[in-house]
């Protein structure tokens, strides 16, 4: 299986990747740590799951605006001044998007921030460390189809990335 990574902005950190198919379900994760956002958008892209991540709220909004998303996976705390933005775009997403669904995740919960999660449509909400096996039956209860644990995926990275392998060669990942 071939996963194209079609844009990938070094100071945004926003990139997709593509699935190839008929039904191509797209899913939105939202989050400012990197890692994160590699970690998942491996974990749930497949020839039938096209991934798009973000760091910043603009570009979530942005995307929301210009694809067709069926999930939404986006933390609480973007970096921002405020602490919050991850409700700020929960309820740009239920307003815009009224058949997206959300999952919110934040390392610095409350059970007033739950709350308010679940007030504004939130589908689930995590505490991070995030149980994956549990996030990815979320996922595919919202219709995300989730591919096969142990499955080889091969990444093909941009030629300006400061995440290609310094032969320029693609990578291989192993989940």
């Amino acid at each position: 299986m071939s996963l194209a990574i079609d844009k990938i902005g070094l100071d945004d950190v926003f990139y997709t990747v593509s699935g190839t198919g008929g039904d191509i379900k797209k899913v939105l994760i939202v989050d400012d740590e990197p890692t994160i956002l590699l970690s998942l958008s491996h974990l749930l892209s497949s020839p039938a799951v096209s991934v798009i991540t973000t760091g910043k709220i603009e570009e979530a909004e942005e995307a929301l605006l210009t694809h067709h998303i069926d999930l939404v996976i986006a933390d609480i705390r973007l970096s921002g001044v405020y602490g919050f933005e991850g409700l700020h775009l929960l309820e740009h997403i239920k307003k815009n998007s009224p058949s997206a669904e959300v999952i919110i995740m934040t390392a610095y919960g409350t059970p007033e921030m739950k709350e308010a999660a679940y007030a504004r449509g939130a589908y689930h909400y995590y505490e991070k460390p995030l149980d994956i096996n549990d996030l990815l039956q979320k996922a595919e209860a919202c219709g995300i189809p989730i591919p096969p644990p142990g499955r080889k995926v091969k990444a093909v990275r941009p030629p300006h990335n400061e995440l290609k392998d310094p032969g320029g060669k693609q990578g291989s990942f192993q989940f």
